[in-house]
């Protein structure tokens, strides 16, 4: 049976104030999902509609096609486990009975632990690495053990939908990538569904099938994380500029923060500087000029160069050749274009040779008859 679960058209308000306006979205099962969104963009409070912690003022939530406050509490929390954002532990309960509390909605009243239910704790325990934990009182523990604890009793639940709302939060970079592998692992051998809030840009990207980008309580995008990562799409919700650079360890793509938008000069912004580079020559200056919010444009690089790869990746203007190639008539006439339209032109100290050396050329045709400052 495919556990999909559906939103439809909900809008949620805190007194007068629409928090989530006329959201849909729908999740299927097996699907990772993380929810990303600026400070304030209904993030959290999706998550606790879409969990029956609230109820829309309009809308409603599905799973398995049944209306969500319809399905008795105990059988919903044998479908879906939630990890909340703050942990806070009021009673002195070992870490052992807070994990073993996960099991409660797959028994019957007054039933005690079965071997099977210490089996699944002790497993969710040794996933979560808090096994070594056991015995002490989760009122003991730093905030990112209490975490990982919470994340152990969640799947001690042997849910089919797990929800987390911003896990990474208290955790050190080490906890947060294991605890990010488990859920992946998880997610692709076990079919369990992953939703999370994550602020971290990067490790969404990384670890995520599907994005959900909110804000001011709409969905901006949701889709592949290529999709919805965008410079465009980052800039218009979190207003800084990024650079997208290909990650080729992950495979995935790292997001780079370059700038804050409003705070760019204006008199920058219209002035166009043309760099002559090539073999990593122009990497430092073409970042440092893009952020001071230049206008910057390259010569031709041939792609794969380490400079092409810079360019693209801040989203600069380009005359392209292929690998190895020497540079043609197409390329030439693009880079003769945006000679003429730069206000500057910058030659750094890369080696010219046959197969480069019309750049040099194009730049001393600009300077002798247009009289480009180079």
């Amino acid at each position: 049976m495919n556990l999909s679960l559906e939103a439809h058209q909900i809008t949620f308000r805190y007194a007068q104030e629409n928090v989530l306006e006329g959201l849909s979205l729908e999740i299927n099962q097996g699907d990772f999902v993380s929810i990303i969104g600026p400070n304030g963009s209904g993030k959290s409070t999706l998550l606790k509609n879409i969990t029956a912690e609230f109820s829309p003022q309009e809308g409603v939530v599905l799973l398995e096609n049944q209306d969500i406050f319809k399905i008795k509490k105990k059988n919903l929390a044998r479908k879906m486990a939630v990890v909340p954002q703050e942990t806070a532990a009021e009673f002195s309960f070992s870490v052992w009975e807070t994990v073993l509390m996960g099991r409660m909605p797959h028994q019957t009243r007054f039933q005690t632990d079965s071997e099977q239910d210490l089996a699944i704790t002790r497993r969710a325990m040794e996933l979560s690495n808090v096994w070594h934990l056991k015995d002490r009182l989760i009122t003991e523990l730093s905030g990112g053990e209490k975490q990982r604890v919470i994340v152990a009793r969640a799947l001690a639940q042997e849910p089919q939908i797990l929800l987390l709302d911003e896990p990474t939060s208290h955790l050190d970079l080490q906890h947060q990538l294991e605890l990010l592998e488990l859920l992946q692992s998880l997610n692709q051998t076990k079919g369990l569904t992953v939703i999370a809030v994550l602020h971290d840009l990067n490790l969404a990207a990384q670890f995520s099938q599907k994005i959900i980008l909110l804000n001011k309580g709409r969905i901006v995008a949701y889709g592949d994380p290529a999709e919805v990562l965008t410079s465009k799409n980052i800039l218009e919700s979190y207003h800084i500029e990024v650079a997208i650079a290909a990650n080729e360890i992950t495979g995935r793509f790292n997001i780079i923060p370059l700038s804050k938008h409003k705070g760019k000069n204006k008199k920058a912004r219209n002035f166009k500087i043309h760099l002559l580079c090539g073999g990593g020559s122009g990497v430092y200056l073409m970042e440092q000029l893009h952020q001071a919010g230049y206008s910057v444009s390259c010569g031709v690089l041939n792609i794969g160069d380490s400079d092409w790869k810079k360019a693209k990746e801040l989203q600069l203007e380009v005359a392209e050749e292929a690998p190895f190639a020497p540079i043609g008539p197409a390329a030439l006439q693009v880079n003769a274009g945006l000679i003429q339209k730069a206000d500057v032109i910058i030659v750094l100290p890369v080696p010219f040779g046959t197969g480069n050396l019309a750049n040099l050329q194009q730049t001393a045709e600009a300077l002798r008859i247009y009289g480009k400052r180079v």
